[in-house]
């Protein structure tokens, strides 16, 4: 999913004094793991270019051609797959485990989407009415173009191929300027395609700086996904707004979970623990806060306390998971603890101490006041908040206030009424007795509400996504009574409006 500490793209792409190489590092060592060109207006105009030219030729190939060149294309990545994989935990330290299962997620949804497009996209017949009877209606989805694509560091793998491999199934090129913190992933996933079209360039990686990406943002493609932090998704929407270029953002957010008195304590505090701990916390769905049922309150706070102190970051096999990948983000997990602490909230595993760059030992705090920056603000780290709440409407009004939830996890019992409840949340996502499952389900759309989202990824809704709908209606026969001509007669008029009266001036 999004992380939550993209940098912000620069607002101009050119100037002075730029890198002409652009370094990835380790960040369980600080060592360089690789250099990359830094490509600038003039570059990011020929790959465009390039773009337009192959994405005729793949738009032409038709559904059927392009599933079995993205499932050949699906087939080497799992082939080479420990590369990419070593890729991934060398540029963000994600233990090799994590690396590997986001691999698979992601090509979980680029198999997904190359054997649903024809029947997500497909011209499909629709009903006419009374008046058009005479008409044979159908509706399609076509290709836009060229898609750009901004990844992030976080989930480097997963996350654009969200955006890539639904752009790529609707008949789209695409250009992919990944994170600058794990430019490697991207040249990976570019190069892999290109050893099976090497002539042919569906899709690109551009490296570089965040004024590269500013000028993809302006390089006129048909549309730009973005996947990044509030300040980021706000750059990228103003500075595709000058050539009115259409976005899909997905906006760092937060993830929260909900006890019910019935709940099963232990399935709730190990997804708690998991949402809030894996890959150190670097993930806006995953669980950021807690809002726990009184009268369990204390059971699930011991449970996720016992779980918690189990854990260990690392850089060694036995971790439980890596360090943090971008520096700034450690300052500001420590402004949200500090400040926890000052507005009231209690430290139950951890503190400040549990700050030791590049890691960050587990932080549960219990009873943080709503207004403290540690619940408002964008949440990235592993740290979990556990609040008790006094009625499950108590929840709702609490997630709904705080306004920056992407998905949440609510574990109960009772199924059968839960719907109703997860109706009243303003988020994209609800996930009943489990946690973040819906990664693992690529039918499933993922999208946010208000300035957490706008468009989606995943499902059916991710490829029309990225794709222009075009409507057809064809003549089959001479109405019998017509009224689109000026000749028409009277009586034709008359009938019209006596069905009319009939069909629907008639309670039903």
């Amino acid at each position: 999913m999004a992380d939550s500490a993209q940098p912000r793209l620069a607002a101009q792409p050119g100037g002075t004094g730029r890198s002409t190489v652009l370094t990835s590092y380790d960040p369980r060592t600080g060592e360089a793991v690789g250099s990359y060109a830094v490509m600038h207006s003039g570059e990011l105009t020929r790959a465009v270019r390039a773009a337009r030219a192959a994405e005729k030729w793949w738009a032409e190939l038709g559904f059927s051609t392009r599933k079995r060149w993205l499932l050949d294309w699906k087939r080497d990545i799992v082939r080479r797959s420990g590369e990419l994989i070593d890729i991934v935990s060398a540029e963000t330290g994600k233990p090799e485990a994590d690396a590997a299962i986001e691999v698979m997620l992601a090509v979980e949804n680029l198999d997904w989407a190359a054997r649903n497009a024809s029947r997500a996209l497909g011209r499909r017949r629709l009903g006419s009415t009374w008046l058009s009877r005479n008409q044979l209606a159908s509706v399609g989805y076509l290709p836009l173009g060229v898609v750009g694509v901004l990844g992030p560091w976080n989930n480097p793998v997963f996350t654009p191929m969200g955006s890539i491999a639904y752009a790529m199934a609707a008949g789209n090129a695409v250009v992919f300027k990944p994170h600058e913190l794990t430019t490697g992933v991207g040249v990976w996933l570019a190069d892999s395609w290109a050893g099976l079209a090497p002539n042919q360039p569906v899709l690109q990686a551009v490296t570089g700086d965040t004024a590269t990406g500013a000028a993809l943002c302006r390089a006129k493609v048909d549309k730009i996904a973005y996947a990044g932090s509030e300040a980021g998704a706000r750059e990228v929407i103003a500075l595709c707004a000058q050539t009115m270029t259409p976005v899909v953002v997905e906006r760092g957010g937060k993830g929260c979970l909900v006890v019910h008195v019935d709940a099963k304590l232990d399935d709730a505090a190990a997804a708690a623990v998991f949402g809030a701990m894996a890959n150190s916390g670097q993930n806006a769905t995953g669980i950021h806060r807690a809002y726990v049922a009184e009268s369990v309150y204390d059971r699930f706070l011991k449970l996720v306390v016992d779980q918690t102190r189990k854990l260990r970051p690392g850089a060694d096999r036995k971790a439980s998971y890596g360090p943090m990948t971008m520096e700034s983000q450690i300052d500001l997990v420590r402004r949200q603890v500090r400040d926890a602490v000052a507005s009231g909230g209690r430290t139950v595993v951890g503190g400040l101490d549990s700050i030791r760059e590049p890691y960050i030992a587990p932080i549960v705090l219990a009873e943080v006041p709503e207004a403290s920056i540690a619940v408002t603000g964008e949440g990235i780290g592993p740290v979990l908040i556990v609040n008790k709440v006094a009625s499950m409407d108590d929840a709702a009004e609490r997630i709904n206030a705080v306004g920056s939830d992407v998905a949440v996890s609510v574990f109960t019992r009772d199924v059968h009424d839960i719907e109703a409840f997860a109706e009243q949340l303003r988020v994209g996502v609800v996930t009943i007795n489990s946690a973040t499952a819906h990664a693992g389900i690529p039918a499933l759309p993922f999208g946010g509400v208000g300035e957490y989202g706008h468009g989606h990824s995943h499902g059916d809704q991710g490829l029309r996504e990225f794709s222009r709908t075009l409507a057809i209606a064809r003549k089959r026969y001479r109405a019998p009574v017509s009224l689109s001509t000026f000749d028409r007669h009277p009586r034709h008029l008359r009938l019209a409006r006596t069905i009319f009266q009939v069909r629907h001036g008639r309670r039903a």
